[in-house]
């Protein structure tokens, strides 16, 4: 019975997390009814398997809501990234032993949600090498300076943005949402400037201003954009890694002990 419980509540948990996840992808957005339904039926199938007061579940739970909420109030964090490690929480508070045996890496069995967030954060690294493979292979190609016009900006405002994203064309900015402008054009006094942290509510904006500019002559076609960080994607791959490997954090910890 046990084993049969585990089992429906990594499948549900994946067919939730890779529905948002390709939502966030194609649009960048994850309809609420996605928790609305994957929160209670997480709930249920946890409390038939623990029971309403285990304290190990309790506990999972609590820290897990905090950990999120903590996030997304500092910014870390979309509201939809933290939904969705809430609802693990009541999915998969407790390892699911019983079923998936550890026999590969090292994991927290009391806070599983949070072996899963660290794996994700460790897994979305994968996008800073390639964002960072990519701006170097541009300026190689093209043997100019990646920052030209932005000379008065700071090294690590300029270290962010390296990082976080790279040049695309205008035109392709205002056609694709998911792509957030790195860089503003507010006035010729000002003129351009980098932005470390994009929101969702000033873009159109800034791409506004931007396309102005160009049309104005004042800036060139290609403007700093970042793609943003698909999180659940990250979170939906930090869960599968922590089902069959463990926590990839622990698991380096422990090698570099031994």
């Amino acid at each position: 019975m046990n084993e049969l419980l585990d089992g429906s509540r990594i499948l549900v948990s994946l067919f939730f997390l890779l529905y948002a996840s390709w939502s966030d992808l194609e649009t960048r957005e994850v309809s609420n009814w996605v928790w609305v339904f994957y929160a209670p039926v997480a709930f249920f199938l946890t409390i038939l398997r623990y029971g309403l007061f285990n304290q190990d579940f309790i506990l999972s739970f609590v820290v897990t809501l905090a950990l999120s909420l903590t996030l997304f109030y500092a910014g870390g964090f979309g509201g939809a990234d933290a939904k969705a490690l809430i609802c693990l929480s009541l999915a998969l508070p407790i390892y699911p032993v019983d079923l998936l045996p550890p026999t590969l890496g090292v994991y927290l069995p009391f806070l599983f949600p949070l072996s899963i967030f660290i794996n994700a954060v460790f897994l979305s690294l994968i996008s800073v090498v390639y964002i960072l493979l990519r701006n170097f292979l541009r300026k190689y190609r093209s043997k100019k300076k990646l920052f030209e016009g932005f000379e008065k900006e700071s090294l690590g405002r300029k270290i962010l943005v390296l990082s976080s994203g790279y040049k695309v064309n205008l035109a392709e900015l205002e056609k694709k949402n998911y792509l957030y402008p790195l860089e503003d054009f507010e006035s010729l006094e000002e003129k351009r400037k980098l932005i470390a942290m994009p929101r969702d509510e000033e873009r159109e904006k800034i791409v506004s201003r931007l396309l102005e500019a160009k049309h104005d002559g004042h800036i060139p076609s290609d403007v700093w954009a970042t793609p943003g960080l698909p999180m659940l994607v990250f979170i939906t791959a930090g869960l599968v890694v922590a089902l069959f490997f463990g926590d990839i954090l622990l698991t380096i910890l422990t090698s570099l002990a031994l």
